[in-house]
């Protein structure tokens, strides 16, 4: 009997080594241990590797859940026990009624012990990090080979989903780019382009609108399909001579966060801790830079999910080695002092990073270390409370559901909406992030008011009310300070960011109960057909109104008809138009062209009898947009929203604007970007030779020429400072050279005045959002005639030409966030028309294509452009 038992058990371990010897390890497929120094995997070699290690066992299985914005497969991996995998449909089953906390107690109780625990990791967000996305290869294997105790307990309680490199294009740029320049000067220099094509870092900045392809791809499987307990989201910023950030994070944490997020998150960050120490990994650190107030990062959103939402910062982005002297190791690290609320001292007494790391050689494999090991914190702490942290979502769901002082709901109506397709957009927002929606079968009251059939209702009562509530109500962000009396704690990102405010959406918060005869809606929803009213004798008028209008404008233009735009209010039969309605004249093709828009966008016409007498032909639009090789993110949004309204657009590089004739642009853009970095751009020896300088003195020359010439420079909140210095414009930033003290708006919401009789505001409201984001104000410089205390008797110089087309208001300015001491720029430029010789140089003082969400502004900068085309 024992000698059969003891066959018994070498044959099992035959099996087990066997298995373990087919499943590939990622040197074997890229040639070299991933964090190797000076070396990176590409994403080729990569796929390959996933495809490898999907054939070699029943413990993987790879998937794609979309593309990136250059065509790359996303690829998402589930990893677990060969038994758990034959059931994934099962676990995400019950992964998916714990989240959405619709069951009974003791149907959560019993689901509870059943399910597995659900986990996700990503790798590769911010591509020039480049460490983690080498190290989700080895996480992977080692999640599927290994055999301890250990990782046997992860596989058989947890599903983990990983994908491995979140964001392609960008792994794809920065390995060309490092092998392109290893063993020269350049070799750790960054790439001269964004290293996502249109957002670059901002794509840890895309959570809650989900513009971006990757960040769609992304949403769908964390809120609309498996639901992870806990989200884990590799990055590399730690703090300098710190070897990693976890959690817990510092203060503020957001008040609609339920906090067993937040003690969750302490929970996992201590367990990560814990391990560095008893591995004698130095270097950990808590409760600095990073914070849980904002709401729009790929750990952040998760939050107000009820999920634990993780962020681990890790040293050594590149896979050159570094030297760290060890009697160079400063005082203290992680902020601006030492005992400032934010540094940490480096003494050891510290309880948030009580094992300093001593300095010296530092390589791209610890990075890799690093990280694999607080992976592994995260999932061995998930095998041993699977059970727990899948009641825990169910209960933080049900809270959700039974909070009674919250609204009962929000309902967004068609029919009262400025901008009928960015109330569309707004209900697509709420459905990507996994919340539930009701449309109205039927009319229904709520006390004396009456709403329409097709009204939108999201009712609080849902498992993420705070992800609902955050999104729709104002941000309130807390005073803090360095010391009483002392600067403003700067917040990790943004303060302020209520959706309806900056897209310019009408949202009823209900506060009473009520009932309405509703249907779900089950997927995203597209515009209805719009129409053609009254007859065409002339040919057809649409409103500025909405900004669907700029991409009928530019097809129709691109097919060659004409079109003019109203300067005055007029009347056509019993129709009313306002001041900025376009107007098509009637060709043999425009009525089918109307017709195919009217389905396509669902915007609708009004046919005209006569052409009326105030409007200004729009000659054929062409754009200039600057891109420096400093690569800009805020140029990059800017492409991006001119290409999703589908403007005819040139990217200008510094070689194209220098000496050259630049009259063919309607309006030529420049985006929010530091002078410096415009004029000179990288100093010689920092960047290769084809991507060095600026625009410099010749391209200054030039613009000054082309605006002088009739030509209009839009420029983007920094940018306007070169325009106001270089062409000494009449103007000056009225909070240029205040301190923090002084004065303070990080990210936050403004309340704007707006006149709309001005043609770089047709189409827009009275009042607007504007996002403002450490910004400018302005006001005309008018020459004093005060001398030695007196008034000088001679004739007033000329008034500027100067026009203030937005203000910010003169009371009530902050509408979501923080400021301090606001009222310095009450009835101060937000926006300015500024004549130059023959043309126009507009100033933002803000930017009005902020990360794709301020969509209520995006007509001023379609106006502006117009303006270009219109002379």
């Amino acid at each position: 009997m024992k000698v059969k038992l003891t066959i018994l058990m070498l044959a099992m371990m035959t099996f087990v080594s066997n298995a373990i010897g087919q499943i590939p390890k990622p040197s074997e497929t890229f040639g070299f241990e991933p964090g190797a120094d000076y070396k990176m995997a590409t994403y080729d070699q990569m796929l390959a590797y996933y495809e490898k290690l999907d054939a070699a066992t029943d413990r993987v299985k790879v998937t794609e859940i979309g593309k990136s914005v250059r065509g790359r497969p996303i690829k998402l991996v589930f990893i677990s026990s060969e038994e758990n995998m034959k059931s994934l449909d099962k676990w995400k089953e019950i992964s998916t009624k714990m989240a959405r906390a619709r069951i009974s107690e003791k149907e959560a109780q019993q689901l509870a012990k059943e399910g597995k625990a659900i986990i996700w990791f990503d790798g590769g967000m911010h591509a020039s990090e480049k460490a983690h996305a080498q190290m989700t290869p080895e996480l992977l294997y080692r999640i599927a080979a290994e055999e301890s105790d250990e990782k046997k307990k992860i596989r058989d309680n947890v599903v983990t989903l990983i994908v491995p490199v979140i964001n392609p294009d960008g792994l794809d740029i920065e390995a060309s780019w490092y092998k392109k320049n290893l063993g020269t000067i350049y070799e750790t220099s960054g790439p001269p382009i964004l290293y996502q094509e249109y957002v670059g870092h901002d794509n840890n900045r895309d959570w809650f609108m989900g513009n971006m392809p990757e960040t769609k791809a992304v949403m769908k499987v964390l809120y609309n399909e498996w639901y992870p307990q806990i989200v884990h989201n590799h990055h590399q910023s730690s703090p300098a001579w710190a070897r990693i950030f976890i959690p817990p994070f510092r203060s503020p944490v957001n008040m609609k966060i339920h906090p067993g997020v937040t003690t969750g998150v302490n929970l996992v960050g201590t367990a990560m801790a814990n391990r560095f120490a008893m591995k004698k990994m130095p270097g950990a650190i808590s409760m600095t830079t990073f914070e849980m107030w904002w709401n729009g990062g790929m750990r952040t959103t998760p939050y107000y999910h009820n999920q634990i939402g993780i962020l681990t910062e890790t040293a050594h982005t590149s896979p050159t080695p570094r030297f760290y002297p060890p009697d160079s190791i400063p005082e203290a690290i992680g902020g601006r002092a030492a005992r400032d609320g934010v540094s940490k001292t480096v003494d050891g007494t510290e309880i948030f990073y009580p094992y300093p790391w001593k300095g010296g050689e530092s390589h791209f494999r610890d990075a890799v270390d690093y990280m694999l090991e607080a992976s592994m914190a995260v999932l061995d702490l998930a095998s041993e409370k699977h059970d727990e942290l899948l009641y825990n979502i169910y209960s933080m769901g049900k809270d959700a559901i039974e909070d009674k002082e919250g609204a009962f709901a929000y309902v967004i109506q068609k029919s009262n909406q400025w901008d009928k397709a960015e109330a569309v957009n707004l209900v697509n927002v709420f459905m990507r992030g996994g919340i539930e929606v009701e449309e109205a079968t039927s009319k229904f009251k709520i006390g004396d008011k009456e709403y329409e059939a097709g009204s939108y209702i999201m009712y609080g009562a849902q498992p993420f009310r705070p992800y609902l509530a955050d999104l729709m109500e104002k941000q309130n962000y807390p005073d803090l300070y360095m010391y009483p009396g002392g600067p403003p704690i700067a917040p990790y990102d943004l303060t302020g960011w209520t959706l309806p405010m900056s897209m310019g959406v009408n949202v009823d918060r209900i506060t009473t109960s009520f009932t309405a005869k509703t249907k779900s809606v089950s997927s995203e929803i597209k515009m209805p057909a719009g129409n053609v009213a009254g007859s065409a004798g002339f040919g057809y008028a649409i409103d500025a109104r909405e900004n669907l209008t700029a991409t009928v404008i530019n097809r129709l233009q691109k097919a060659g008809e004409k079109i003019s735009i109203v300067q005055e209010p007029f009347v056509d039969g019993k129709n009313n138009f306002v001041r900025g309605t376009f107007i098509i004249e009637k060709g043999s093709q425009t009525q089918s062209r109307i017709n195919d828009l009217t389905k396509d966008l669902g915007v609708s016409f009004t046919g005209i009898s006569t052409k009326p007498n105030a409007s200004k032909p729009l000659k054929k639009i062409k754009v200039g947009l600057y891109k420096s090789w400093d690569a800009s993110i805020d140029e990059g949004w800017t492409r991006w929203v001119l290409e999703q309204f589908e403007f005819d657009l040139d990217t200008l590089h510094n070689s194209d604007i220098k000496g050259k004739d630049l009259s063919k642009y309607s309006a030529i853009i420049f985006p929010s970007q530091s002078p410096e970095e415009i004029i000179a751009g990288h100093r010689p020896g920092t960047m290769p030779e084809p991507y060095v300088g600026g625009i410099e003195l010749e391209g200054l020359m030039t613009l000054n020429d082309y605006v002088n010439k009739g030509g209009v420079l839009i420029m983007f909140d920094e940018a306007c400072d070169l325009a106001i210095d270089e062409f000494s414009l009449p103007v000056r930033n009225v909070v240029k050279g205040l301190s923090s003290s002084q004065f303070f708006i990080p990210g936050s919401i403004i309340r704007m005045n707006v006149n709309s009789n001005d043609p770089l505001a047709f189409g827009m409201k009275e009042e607007a959002a504007a996002s403002f984001s450490r910004s400018r104000a302005f006001e005309t410089i008018i020459p004093s005639r005060k001398a030695e205390g007196g008034n000088e008797l001679i004739k007033p110089a000329p008034r500027p030409n100067v026009t203030a087309v937005a203000t910010y208001a003169s009371s009530d300015l902050l509408m979501s966030g923080w400021a301090l001491n606001p009222n310095r720029i009450k009835n101060k430029g937000a926006m300015m028309n500024v004549g130059h010789g023959n043309g126009n140089v507009i100033l933002f003082g803000f930017r009005p294509q902020f990360r794709g969400q301020s969509r209520n502004t995006y007509k001023l900068i379609f106006n502006s452009i117009y303006l270009g085309a219109t002379k």
